[in-house]
């Protein structure tokens, strides 16, 4: 996975004397899920717009493979924008074919596909039935089916979670990660923090139009990490605080186990062999920040 399909390269964006993107950067590997943060207003939708080719960047340049796009690698790209919309009067079978024509797919080819993935969405019996009959999850589900359904090398994901409930949510995941080790590079642009830990490598963070923070998923929280242990004892016994060692911090909402935070220069073994002699420890683990406290942390500060 280590070669580039989509490279940003110092990308420049203003629209009447406001700047969207100040000399961006951002490499995407080949089949990657490759995840596109920040707050609204950052940037991300002005990235998304030039990658997809939907405008064009006032200095800088995007390569896929190594070269400068060009307009016919939009036939390679799915993109399914924050914002949906389908024909409201069309039937679920004809507008999923019909887009999938005008992406290059062959009628009967357009048709098997779609129906393929209808049925693995549970959605074959609204085939002949009016999009505006849908229900708002159901209609997101078409979307996206109309998005992947000429088999893209890059698909742009905004925001693809949203409205869906749990299990739909759940079931859209699965999907993505699908597509992904079928070969396509996913780059994906959410708020929610949770989906970025569940489907994302890597990640940029955009703020104030400038990338702020980039890398793969887990090296950010290992960089990010504050030397809190969750430490779990048997019975019920309470840890006392330890002014050499550790603090204590509140306890969590949801566990047992008590959280400490080591002193600077204090190793991790130091500390849990001092506690394995003081008390009956059952289990410890290092907690690492979530993406949503990197995410607020990094913004606040940048």
């Amino acid at each position: 996975m280590s070669n580039l399909f989509i490279e940003v390269k110092d990308v420049v964006k203003q629209y009447d004397g406001h700047v969207a993107l100040n000399h961006v950067d951002l490499n995407v590997p080949e089949g990657c899920i490759y995840g596109l943060l920040g707050p609204n207003g950052a940037g991300k939708t002005s990235l998304i717009r030039i990658i997809n080719m939907i405008t064009r960047q006032d200095s800088g340049e995007v390569l896929m493979n190594g070269r400068p796009m060009k307009l016919d690698d939009i036939a390679h790209i799915g993109y399914l924008p924050e914002e949906r919309g389908l024909y409201k009067k069309m039937k679920v079978g004809e507008q999923i074919v019909y887009l999938a024509r005008l992406k290059g797919m062959g009628k009967l080819d357009a048709r098997n596909t779609m129906r393929e993935w209808l049925a693995r969405f549970d959605l074959t019996e609204w085939e002949n039935k009016k999009v505006e009959a849908l229900s708002k999850g159901m209609a997101q589900k078409v979307q996206f089916i109309a998005t992947v359904i000429h088999r893209p090398r890059l698909l742009i994901f905004d925001e693809p979670f949203s409205g869906f409930d749990p299990v739909n949510a759940e079931q859209l995941k699965m999907e993505i990660l699908r597509l992904r080790d079928e070969g396509a590079t996913i780059l994906f642009s959410t708020h929610n923090m949770e989906s970025v830990e569940a489907v994302c490598e890597q990640i940029s963070l955009i703020n104030h139009s400038q990338v702020v923070l980039q890398g793969y998923v887990d090296a950010i929280k290992q960089q990010h990490k504050q030397n809190i242990i969750a430490v779990e004892l048997q019975g019920n016994k309470a840890i006392a605080a330890n002014e050499a060692l550790y603090s204590l911090l509140p306890p969590p909402a949801v566990g047992k186990a008590t959280h400490i935070q080591l002193k600077t220069g204090v190793d991790v073994r130091d500390a849990i062999a001092w506690l394995n002699d003081h008390y009956a420890l059952a289990g410890f683990h290092e907690v690492l920040p979530s993406m949503h406290e990197i995410f607020i942390e990094t913004v606040k500060t940048a």
